[in-house]
């Protein structure tokens, strides 16, 4: 195992009204707040919050960050490669590389997760580009291709279909 050293001398300060938001006014909304060039490649981070049982993430996974979610408010569901788990308002859940996760609002519920990826991948312009989608600029499909660029591969899951019915 080797150790990674970020590579940035500047403290990083976004303040809320700063922080781009994607997804505004639908059931899933997300506030940029940090990106891997900010932190010389520590970390990105974005907060999402989920409408009553709104899905979040399909099943994906990344080949080289762990993802970590911590409930700010509400409950989540979280699947982690086989497993759903059920994470409450302070509960943290980290997923390690490679294995396949998904989450969303736990059924009649809201989640408000605040989301950690380490070490970073550029993940802003991956959810602009889910907003295209939204918008129907480009077709869904069109996150295949950008797979490896955002490191997040699109897997299936009969456990999270099952949890969420």
């Amino acid at each position: 195992m080797s150790l990674f050293i970020p590579d940035f001398d500047e403290t990083v300060v976004i303040r809320a009204a700063d922080a781009e938001l994607t997804g505004a006014g639908g059931p899933v909304t997300n506030q940029l707040l940090v990106d891997s060039s900010a932190t010389g490649g520590a970390l990105s981070s974005m907060r999402v919050t989920l409408g009553k049982g709104a899905n979040g993430a399909r099943p994906h996974h990344h080949g080289k960050s762990a993802e970590m979610f911590y409930v700010l408010d509400g409950t989540a569901q979280l699947l982690s490669g086989d497993q759903v788990v059920t994470a409450e308002r302070g509960d943290v859940v980290v997923v390690p590389p490679g294995t396949q996760h998904a989450f969303a609002a736990a059924p009649g519920e809201i989640a408000d997760m605040l989301v950690i990826i380490t070490p970073g991948v550029e993940r802003f312009e991956y959810f602009r580009h889910l907003e295209r989608i939204r918008y129907g600029k480009v077709p869904p499909e069109s996150l295949l291709e950008v797979q490896e660029l955002y490191d997040s591969y699109f897997g299936t899951s009969a456990v999270w279909d099952a949890a969420r019915g």
